[in-house]
């Protein structure tokens, strides 16, 4: 029984009623829908959030939060207030709550410019529980016929008139407050952008005249705001920067001609807020201060102060990461990470940061291990070395320039093996979403040393496998380009991402391979070793969605794949190179390296599994909850695999593996620690009429793995 206890906690959840501890005369909420009538109405997404009352989620018409929350008799005695903050209340039906929110979509339309809208709720009982649903009818909506405009004259007159194919109100556009309110905001900043460093959208007037069979909308701009009068009017000037000051504390030293460069607000320029933006972006990209404060002080009719005011932030420090994992066929693994990094190396910015990675898998009571060591360092500098990077300059943000070299040493049952690599190149972001990396020198050098007698003669009869390990080089260009709507470290609203990377190799040796020798191989050599020739892409997309009470739940999608392909002077990618499933963040019913390719079954030849391929395709969905506390709770399933190009025969739907899994989060907001159950649905590499596993497989049989990571898995 102590195998099961999850099992039994899910049947007795079942097994209790969602209205059991409803008061008499009380109903559950089970459904609450909006419904819009008409063909010219507002979208439904439009109003619907503006119902105060929702259900709560449920999966195929059931919440076992509500039943764990039901098990409470309601008194503050024994388990019963754990009971409460472990579950989740039932909604109960709430008459006021409904004509609330029948009130406030009426004003929600009205913003919208439906005037005439009527918001019906409708509700049905059926046993203990109540569903709604709210009949809108939007009416007939105003219709702009002509715009009156009235400015002040002068200097800002003729920038209005540059700004007049600008607007966002028109002529047969619906008449709306939401319009009205847009076009405050945007010529608001239109003219700030241009020196008026006191104007605001206050200084907008609008009035309609509906009375008549046509609709004339008046645009009136004052020299005062909605909140004074007209004897408060004062022209609107242009103002110009007057000083500008730079503090931060002084324990962090900083050269001063660096921290004048980031900064774009320039005495005797005209006021941009634009330009203020974008230097509160450059410094806020800094890492170096935590905090970014730009006050704008006016020190006479026309010219403003600057003081720019940095918090610090601590210098240097340690970061820390591990994954784990573990099988029923008792093999571990451990992959811990530790960088120690310095954000102002040489008092400009300069970020240092120094790795040391290890990698262990082993089975207790044998001789079976595979360990991996790897130290790194890298030094990026806040511009760009070796190009003129004034195309960027004026931008929200710095382009930083990394160089990067790394050694890891490989020891497993079948050989020992060592990489050593160096990188140069770019980073940095467009706006707030869009984040690069440009790589125009990767270089690796391996080395394959101590082969096993048995493992030999395998790569002698393999040359696609050959190809993979043998001593190298790997020289090429690669970049990613990575668009994402939150960038934070815990994502606490819905976003969605995608991730592209490239790869290239050899084309740049290759042009000069005529003079180069061939080794036995009939492959060209550089300093007595083949260079590596291929293209690499990899492409994530991802989207997460928010949903039920406070945003406590979410649903995650990805979408992953990539294709490699050797040519020229390598037959296969190189191993590094090669994509795999399984592991923390992939397949978690599988260990890392063990999934594929196609229907393959685990390589004999490898002890510690070392399954990878050319091609890569996989599907996530994973169901996040919160449970009490800071724990969270998950529910995923997957599909995905790997193949090689050698075997694209067995590119189709029955060789795509699949799984489920449960998992647990303790989110702490600056970091979130997980440990994800995932157990196999389908497993390709069995025979086939075996591959589907139920219930009986999943706790034997290899037929489950348990990881441990650091932030969500997508």
């Amino acid at each position: 029984m102590r195998k099961f206890p999850l099992l039994i906690l899910l049947v007795i959840s079942v097994s209790c009623s969602t209205t059991k501890g409803l008061p008499e005369g009380r109903y559950l909420l089970s459904s609450s829908k909006v419904t819009v009538h008409g063909d010219d109405g507002p979208r439904v997404s439009e109003v619907s959030g503006y119902v105060r009352q929702q259900p709560n989620s449920t999966i195929l018409g059931w919440n076992p939060l509500i039943s764990i929350y039901n098990w409470s008799d309601g008194s503050n005695r024994g388990l019963n207030p754990f009971l409460e903050k472990m579950g989740t209340a039932p909604v109960v039906y709430d008459p006021v709550q409904m004509q609330s929110s029948a009130t406030a979509m009426r004003t929600r339309l009205e913003y919208l410019g439906y005037y005439d809208a009527k918001v019906t709720p409708e509700v049905e009982f059926k046993g203990r529980k109540a569903s709604v649903e709210y009949m809108v009818e939007p009416g007939r909506r105003h219709r702009i016929d002509s715009i009156v405009f009235e400015v002040p004259g002068g200097e800002f007159a003729e920038d209005f008139r540059q700004d007049s194919t600008g607007l966002g109100i028109h002529v047969g556009d619906p008449l709306s407050e939401k319009a009205l309110e847009a076009e405050t905001v945007r010529g608001a900043a239109y003219f700030r952008n241009l020196g008026y460093y006191n104007f605001n959208k206050n200084h907008y007037f609008f009035e309609a005249d509906t009375l008549s069979n046509r609709t004339i909308l008046y645009y009136r701009i004052k020299d005062y705001t909605r909140n004074e009068t007209p004897a408060s009017a004062v022209p609107a000037v242009k103002y110009r920067i007057g000083n500008v000051r730079i503090h931060y504390p002084s324990s962090i030293r900083f050269r001063e001609p660096v921290l004048e460069s980031f900064n774009n607000i320039r005495p005797g320029e005209l006021y941009s807020e634009k330009l203020v933006n974008s230097t509160y972006a450059r410094f806020s990209s800094f890492n170096v201060f935590n905090s970014v404060n730009i006050e704008m002080t006016p020190a006479d009719s026309a010219v403003v102060d600057c003081d720019i005011r940095l918090g610090g932030s601590n210098v240097f420090g340690f970061k820390v990461n591990l994954e784990a994992s573990s099988n029923s066929s008792g093999l571990l693994g451990a992959s811990p990470q530790l960088t120690f990094f310095h954000k102002n190396l040489f008092r400009g910015g300069e970020l240092l940061n120094l790795g040391f990675t290890g990698n262990w898998q082993f089975k207790p009571g044998t001789d079976v291990r595979s360990t991996e060591y790897g130290v790194s360092t890298s030094i990026s500098f806040p511009k760009a070395l070796g190009y003129s990077s004034r195309w960027i300059e004026g931008r929200d943000n710095i382009p930083r320039t990394e160089i990067k070299a790394s050694f890891n040493y490989q020891n497993r049952p079948e050989y020992r093996r060592s990489i050593a690599g160096l990188s140069y190149g770019y980073s940095g972001q467009s706006g707030k979403r869009l984040f690069y990396q440009f790589y125009p020198l990767q270089l690796n050098l391996v080395k394959l040393y101590a082969i096993g007698d048995e493992f030999m003669e395998t790569l002698k009869g393999n040359p696609y496998l050959w190809d993979s390990f043998e001593d190298q080089i790997d020289a090429g260009v690669g970049g990613t380009l990575y668009y994402t709507t939150n960038s934070d470290i815990v994502p606490k609203t819905p976003y969605h991402y995608a991730r592209l990377s490239v790869d290239v190799a050899g084309n740049l040796i290759s042009l000069f391979r005529s003079g180069l020798p061939l080794n036995s191989l009939d492959q060209y050599t550089l300093f007595g070793l083949p260079y590596n020739q291929y293209v690499k892409v990899a492409l994530s997309l991802g989207k997460t969605f928010r949903f039920g009470g406070n945003d406590t739940q979410a649903l995650a999608l990805r979408l992953d794949g990539g294709i490699g392909r050797a040519y020229g002077n390598s037959v296969a990618l190189p191993f590094e190179k090669q994509f795999y499933c399984g592991g923390a963040s992939s397949m978690r019913g599988w260990q890392v390296r063990t999934l594929g390719p196609g229907f393959s079954e685990m390589d004999s030849f490898f002890i510690i599994p070392n399954q990878t391929g050319d091609i890569k395709i996989e599907a996530d969905l994973e169901y996040r909850f919160k449970m009490f506390w800071k724990l969270e709770g998950a529910l995923f399933a997957e599909a995905g695999n790997v193949w090689q190009h050698d075997a694209l025969q067995e590119l189709r739907l029955e060789s795509l593996a699949a799984d489920w899994g449960l998992g647990v989060r303790l989110n702490m907001d600056f970091i979130l620690l997980r440990v994800d159950m995932g157990f196999k649905l389908y497993d390709p590499s069995r025979e086939a009429g075996s591959r589907w596993a139920g219930p009986s497989k999943w706790l034997r049989d290899d037929g489950f793995a348990v990881h441990f990571g650091v932030g969500y898995p997508f």
